[in-house]
This record gives structure tokens, C-alpha cells and sequence, in this order.
């Protein structure tokens, strides 16, 4: 084996922390990238890497197979050419790993907010959501309050979080999900900044909305929702020759259709 190997699924927020760490770098073709279609039962040689589990991304390297993204991440910044973007100081690894630690449940919150069909849940889960966005404004404040980013750059926490703010775009257009500018200025500008660097410009809005509409109506990892045929995650027709998908996700599920995969 010449270069690592990862199979990922390239709209996986998980699978686009590694891209991005792979940009920082300036190593991305240090590794090679095995797309795998989400749609579609998992090969069994893949099924065989991952020890029978469908997450992904996972890492082939000569000395064995890694798994979970924060893991890949670790090794790769430690083992490729490159500057580093963990921190080096030992205290601010240490922070760094604390708003890393964060990271989990602001994940849940907004994909069961997303994710849920209850009307009568709604108003509960925008307010989980909602603080989860204070827990990382009260870190940011107590940690570097007049600063854009955790410290002076772009480092692990923001590649960790990026496609998160990603994917959390189908909150605002799904659920009308805003973030109140008052009381969250830090993260604000956090997340405004880390939306916009280089280095995170893998996926874009229109791609993710379109992609993660079975999640809005309940259904994810490429499953096919309810009267449908197709998921909403399927190569072809390509996600740009789709039509915007309907924002009534409480009213009904949208047909293959209306959703341009038929």
C-alpha cells in the first residue's frame, strides 16, 4: 500500500471533517478516496474493514484500519507533511479538546430537531437546539472573547464543527431555525467565519438541502421514506438538475417527483 485509503460518503458531515483537515494540510491527495454510495447495501469487503458497521469514514492504512472521524483526524494531522492543526501547547490542546467534547450533543440536537415529525415537539427541540448554540457562546466568550476563531486560526475544533454549521442550514430551511444575533455575537462569528474558509468549501447550501431532505421527513443514512422509491441521497439525477425541494416537511413527504428522482 502507496497512500492511505478512505472510504467516505462525500456529503457525511463526519467524512468532511477529514477533507478539510486534508486541505489544512495542503496534503489532499496523500490519500486516496473511495466514495461509497450510501443508497446501496454496503460491500461486503467494506462491511469486513468496518467490522460489520456502516459508519464511515474509515482509514486502510499499511498498519490496519482506523475508525470514528476525531480518531482519522489524529492520526493523519500527527502522521502527513503539513503544519499542524492540533495545537501543540499542551494547555491549549486541552481547551481545544474541551469545546471538542461539546461537539456531540450540539450534533444530536440539531439532527433531531431535523429529523422530527411531531408538531408538537417542535418548539421543545428549536430550544435544545438553542442551547446548545449558548453552551458553545459561553465557552467562546470565556476562552477568547474578542477573537474570530478558538485561537489565531483555523484549527481541529473549527474542522470538527464546520460541516455541522453545514448541515445545520436545513435547520433554517427546514424548520426556520434562526440563531438570535442578541446574547450569541461570539458564536455568530464563529460560525460565519468558519463557513467561509477555504479550506471548507467541500459542500455547499443548495447541495446539502436538496441531499438531506429524507432527513427532514424522518428518515436518514439513505433509507427510502414512505411512498417514495428513491432516497433523497442518490447520485443520479445529480442533486444541481433537482428543483428546490418543499419546506413543508410537517404537511406531507414530497414524491420522487417533486424531488426530480423519478
Amino acid at each position: 500500500m502507496t497512500k492511505p485509503v478512505l472510504h467516505y460518503i462525500p456529503a457525511c458531515p463526519f467524512c468532511q471533517r477529514v477533507e478539510i483537515l486534508l486541505d489544512l494540510k495542503g496534503q489532499r491527495t496523500a490519500v486516496d478516496l473511495d466514495v461509497v454510495d450510501i443508497t446501496v447495501p454496503r460491500p461486503p469487503a467494506l462491511l469486513a474493514l468496518t467490522r460489520g458497521t456502516t459508519s464511515l469514514p474509515v482509514l486502510v492504512t499499511a498498519q490496519g484500519v482506523l475508525k470514528e472521524s476525531l480518531v482519522i483526524l489524529r492520526y493523519l494531522d500527527a502522521t502527513l507533511a503539513g503544519p499542524a492543526i492540533t495545537r501543540e501547547a499542551a494547555y491549549e490542546r486541552a481547551v481545544e479538546e474541551m469545546l471538542i467534547a461539546l461537539a456531540g450533543d450540539f450534533t444530536s440536537a440539531g439532527y433531531r430537531l431535523v429529523m422530527n415529525r411531531d408538531e408538537g415537539q417542535r418548539e421543545p427541540l428549536r430550544a435544545a437546539m438553542l442551547q446548545q448554540y449558548r453552551h458553545l457562546e459561553d465557552f467562546l466568550v470565556w476562552q477568547n472573547p474578542g477573537g474570530t476563531f478558538l485561537f489565531e486560526r483555523f484549527g481541529l475544533a473549527e474542522a470538527v464543527f464546520t460541516p455541522m454549521f453545514m448541515r445545520f442550514w436545513f435547520l433554517e430551511y427546514y424548520e426556520g431555525f434562526e440563531l438570535p444575533a442578541e446574547g450569541f455575537e461570539r458564536v455568530r462569528r464563529w460560525r460565519a467565519a468558519c463557513l467561509e474558509h477555504p479550506a471548507a468549501q467541500q459542500v455547499g447550501r443548495e447541495e446539502i438541502l436538496k441531499l438531506y431532505y429524507d432527513y427532514a421527513v424522518g428518515v436518514g443514512n439513505g433509507a427510502v421514506p414512505p411512498g417514495r422509491t428513491r432516497s433523497s441521497f442518490v447520485a443520479a439525477p445529480h442533486w444541481r438538475q433537482r428543483p428546490w425541494p418543499p419546506r413543508d416537511k410537517y404537511a406531507r413527504i414530497a414524491s420522487d417527483a417533486e424531488l426530480g428522482l423519478a
